[in-house]
């Protein structure tokens, strides 16, 4: 007996031994494996590089869907026991830069939309959505190189809405100045000579003025992770009251092939715009009395890369 147990116990020390060694050789060569990929990784990276430092376009777009949509019946802890709700979001960011040794071209827009909507069954006339989102912006700035990070540079941008009021209001800066491009990534872009003209239907309250202009733009992609960010500041010369500034900032990751997870959020000063919202309650209301909070919308949802 004394000698099967013996046997039993040599048996199960040696399987034990055998299965610690087979899981060693295995980790060690997971780890070999896993030095291999990020060697080759380290390789495509620089040729990713190389390849973005060539002349010639370079072209990309990426968007955001997000939605969301419930029910209730009979929910008496509500105010509306009876009603639906519904909110959808829909944003692109799609870039084309023409790259030469000389002059620059780059080109940009943006577009984010959402609707929302909350039903009461008890109230007819509700049923449809209302727009909650709305937001469009397109630039082009064009540069003659001086040397490797500096550029003489103008700028066109136009921010208006596209459902709602469009081009009311609308800006439009055109300036010129310098451009400085550090990285490929980075584009800041100093314009102290720019006019800010502002469209409207006879609003008194919207008013057009010289000013300077600044843009800091930041457009990258690390591995499955898509980044843009981009703020835009108005300095007016005439009156502070007429400078604004806006600040948007896109994220994507993706999961599976080109579709993934979005994140979206921006923000944004304006008190021509406060003003004007102020005099749809109050006629009298003016830009000492108008209440100019920062703006901010986000969104969150599946992401699509082009």
């Amino acid at each position: 007996m004394k000698k099967i147990t013996l046997f039993i116990l040599l048996v199960f020390v040696g399987f034990s031994f055998s299965h610690a060694q087979t899981t060693d050789e295995l980790k060690k060569e997971l780890s070999s494996k896993k030095d291999s990929i990020a060697a080759l990784q380290s390789k495509a990276d620089q040729l990713q590089k190389q390849i973005d430092a060539l002349p010639g376009w370079r072209k990309g777009a990426f968007g955001t869907i997000g939605a969301s949509f419930s029910g209730f019946n009979n929910w008496y802890s509500r105010n509306a026991p009876n009603a639906s709700a519904g909110n959808i979001g829909v944003t692109v960011n799609g870039f084309a830069n023409l790259i030469e040794e000389k002059f620059f071209w780059r080109n940009s827009g943006g577009i984010n939309l959402g609707w929302v909507k909350l039903d009461d069954k008890a109230i007819v006339g509700d049923e449809g959505f209302e727009t909650a989102t709305d937001v469009f912006t397109i630039t082009s700035l064009y540069g003659r190189r001086i040397n490797e990070k500096w550029a003489l540079s103008a700028l066109t941008e136009y921010r208006t809405t596209l459902i709602d009021n469009f081009n009311n209001p609308g800006f439009l800066d055109f300036g010129v100045g310098f451009t400085w491009t550090p990285t490929e990534r980075l584009v800041v872009v100093m314009h102290p000579g720019n006019y800010n003209f502002v469209f409207s239907k006879g609003d008194a309250n919207f008013q057009s003025s010289p000013g300077a202009k600044l843009v800091a733009d930041y457009t990258a992609s690390y591995y499955k992770l898509n980044v843009k960010s981009n703020v835009s500041i108005f300095t007016s010369y005439n009156n502070s009251n007429l400078s604004n500034w806006n600040w948007t900032n896109s994220f994507s990751y993706t999961l599976w092939k080109k579709i993934g997870v979005g994140f979206e959020f921006g923000l944004r000063n304006n008190k021509q715009e406060a003003l004007n919202n102020a005099l749809i309650t109050n006629p009298i209301a003016t830009f000492d009395t108008a209440d100019n909070k920062i703006q901010n919308y986000w969104l969150v949802g599946l992401s699509y890369a082009f």
